[in-house]
């Protein structure tokens, strides 16, 4: 507070000094005689002075004797009070304070005191403990705000303190109350442009309100002009999904600061959640820059190996996995790395290899709670899985389960393990225990009608789809799935007429299109089916996919073969080691009459995917061909004992017995 004004205040009559501290007061006493005001002031003077000096005590000797002179002015005790907070003596501020606001209910530094006393207790209390700690912070908070409101109320006369309103707005923000923090902090950050933490506040304020868009178009314009705010921009970027915006925004932060391994480490996150070769490409790039300049960070190295690996440069990212593995042996995100490259070469068992010692090692160690064994354990399931390991994969993914309880994907592996293995009955408890939890989880919707139509229940399950792709009809699954149960319960017009009605909905939406064609393939309208994926590939030209289903399809019918390998092998150059598309090209060799292939191609899907009896009869028939009857016995036997699905058991009989007697006698 100044001294002259002070002084000016001092000097007044009693009702307008009470006017002039912002309000109307009870009086404390009878009126102040003039000779004890003088002396008041003189002692008020002189406790500045010596606060000036540090001689805190003398200060607060010289101010109480100020309020001994004359009760009635509230500024005194009110200063008093400030001194008491910068010694940290709580009680005495608050008492002091308190006095003053007897006096004055509107005195901006009394009000001021207090409210930074219960702020501060509220911070505390709020940090110590729950409910009724933190129903005393609330409390607090309240409070708090409503004295930092009076400290900052206009009707006190002149502009209030700009820290003293940044920090209402600081509790504002805290307290939720957004729409009196936005017009308080637009106000403060075009009135001290200097003040740094006040933008990004503002932003926050925004998106609490629901206001993101608002928040970004705000930083969007700041940022024109100060690029101090871009990493608050492309963080707003990343919560609404906008990675290409994103990135955008961190190349302009690199062009700032290029040997940023923190903002290059973002950039590299933001191009590669945007998608796309090109994105990929150059997160590759820029998180190779940061490993070869021997950063020790395992972030950098995680992104990398992800960046590598959907380049198709899976022997890089195995190696980057490994490095981060040996960087960090007791975090499970190099493992976590190295199972996707793993699997994005289809090398199952080396999944199983690498993962199982490791989780069995640190499985139930609550000690170190940096190792999450659940991150790898969907990834150990899966190989169990494709292994043919059909009750290693329940059980891993049933512990998952367990360490997972509220995570409706893991539950929907688990349904799914569950159905592979022909334990439908469990697969429908087990969808149905998740459903309690995640009704309308649309994945979870499907799988529990495909377990339900396998346990002779169909139509229940279909009903159930029908009611979701009524409660989300803008979401496209919804669609596809019940297609799909239609489909599979041969009412393929009802099938058709979904997913065109979902077509014309979604006409860019490839997995629509994609299912379009599979259920066009099962009613055998080959050309419709055809036309469908070739509208993929039209939108979608490395849709692996699409151009699996259409080569496998002309394959099959023993159509257009060189047209159908042209297809197949586009496929593989997308993924190389697929072991489904291996096989549609073997199929395709096969019949083409060109057997050598067929059989290089067929032994390694065969070799990949063991209890996949379809890829085992294909292989057993192309053995035969070429008089590996011995072979051809095992092959068939395998496909006997696989997972069954399209096949013809009697038939693949029949082929056992044919090849045996065809062996040569001993």
């Amino acid at each position: 507070m100044k001294l002259a004004v002070l002084a000016a205040v001092l000097s007044m009559s009693i009702p307008l000094a009470a006017e002039q501290a912002g309000g109307s007061r009870q009086p404390a006493g009878a009126p102040t005689p003039p000779d004890k005001i003088a002396e008041a002031y003189n002692q008020f003077l002189l406790g500045h002075r010596l606060e000036e000096k540090d001689d805190e005590s003398g200060a607060i000797a010289a101010f109480k004797r100020a309020m001994e002179l004359d009760p009635n002015a509230a500024e005194i005790p009110a200063e008093l009070a400030s001194v008491y907070l910068r010694q940290n003596k709580v009680q005495d501020a608050m008492a002091a304070a308190e006095q003053a606001l007897k006096v004055a209910p509107a005195s901006r530094e009394a009000n001021r005191v207090l409210g930074t006393v219960y702020a501060a207790l509220s911070e505390a209390t709020r940090e110590n403990g729950r409910g009724r700690n933190a129903n005393r912070a609330d409390e607090n908070l309240t409070k708090a705000i409503h004295h930092f409101e009076l400290a900052t109320d206009k009707s006190a006369g002149g502009d209030a303190d700009p820290n003293v309103r940044a920090t209402l707005a600081r509790l504002y923000v805290r307290a939720a109350m957004y729409d009196k923090a936005i017009p308080l902090l637009s106000d403060l950050v075009n009135q001290e442009p200097t003040w740094q933490d006040g933008p990004m506040m503002l932003a926050e304020a925004y998106a609490g309100a629901g206001r993101t868009a608002d928040a970004i178009a705000w930083l969007e314009q700041r940022t024109a002009e100060d690029e101090r705010l871009l990493p608050a921009l492309a963080d707003f970027y990343e919560r609404e999904r906008r990675w290409k915006d994103a990135a955008g925004a961190y190349a302009r932060l690199l062009q700032r600061n290029p040997r940023s391994l923190d903002v290059k480490t973002r950039y590299g996150s933001a191009l590669l959640n945007a998608g796309g070769k090109e994105n990929a490409t150059k997160a590759r790039d820029a998180l190779s820059e940061i490993v070869a300049a021997g950063g020790t960070e395992a972030r950098p190295l995680y992104l990398l190996s992800q960046a590598q690996r959907r380049l198709g440069d899976f022997t890089g990212a195995d190696a980057s996995a490994r490095k981060l593995i040996t960087l960090n042996r007791k975090s499970p995100w190099g493992y976590y790395a190295l199972a996707e490259a793993l699997e994005a070469r289809h090398d199952y068992q080396a999944v199983v290899d690498e993962l199982a010692p490791i989780v069995s090692e640190f499985r139930g160690k609550t000690a170190d709670t940096s190792f999450d064994v659940s991150i790898l354990l969907p990834h150990l399931g899966f190989a169990y899985q494709e292994l043919g390991q059909a009750d290693k994969a329940i059980a891993t993914f049933e512990e998952a389960r367990k360490l997972s309880p509220d995570d409706p994907a893991i539950a929907s592996y688990l349904v799914e393990a569950n159905i592979a293995a022909k334990k439908y009955a469990a697969a429908v408890d087990a969808a149905k225990s998740a459903l309690t939890q995640n009704p309308d989880d649309l994945r979870l919707l499907r799988l529990q009608a495909q377990a339900l139509r396998h346990t002779g229940k169909a139509d229940q399950g279909i009903a159930l789809l029908e009611k979701a792709a009524k409660a989300h009809a803008d979401n496209p699954l919804a669609y596809i799935s019940l297609a799909q149960a239609y489909s599979d319960a041969d009412r393929g017009a009802q099938a058709v007429k979904v997913l065109q009605d979902a077509q014309a909905k979604f006409p860019d939406n490839d997995q629509v299109a994609f299912e379009l064609g599979t259920v066009y393939d099962k009613q055998k309208k080959f050309s419709d089916a055809e036309s469908a994926f070739r509208s993929v590939l039209a939108r979608d030209p490395e849709n692996a996919a699409a151009l699996n289903y259409i080569g496998y399809m002309l394959a099959e019918r023993g159509e257009r073969l060189d047209e159908s390998v042209t297809y197949l092998k586009k496929a593989l150059q997308l993924e190389p080691d697929n072991g489904s598309y291996l096989d549609s090209l073997g199929w395709a060799y096969f019949k083409s009459d060109k057997l050598d292939l067929a059989a290089e191609n067929l032994k390694r899907a065969a070799n990949q995917l063991p209890a996949n009896s379809v890829i085992q009869d294909h292989y057993g028939d192309v053995l035969t061909k070429l008089g590996r009857f011995d072979e051809a016995i095992a092959a068939y036997t395998r496909a006997l004992n696989g997972d069954g699905d399209s096949i013809d058991k009697g038939e693949i009989d029949r082929k056992i017995r044919t090849a045996k007697q065809k062996l040569p006698k001993r």
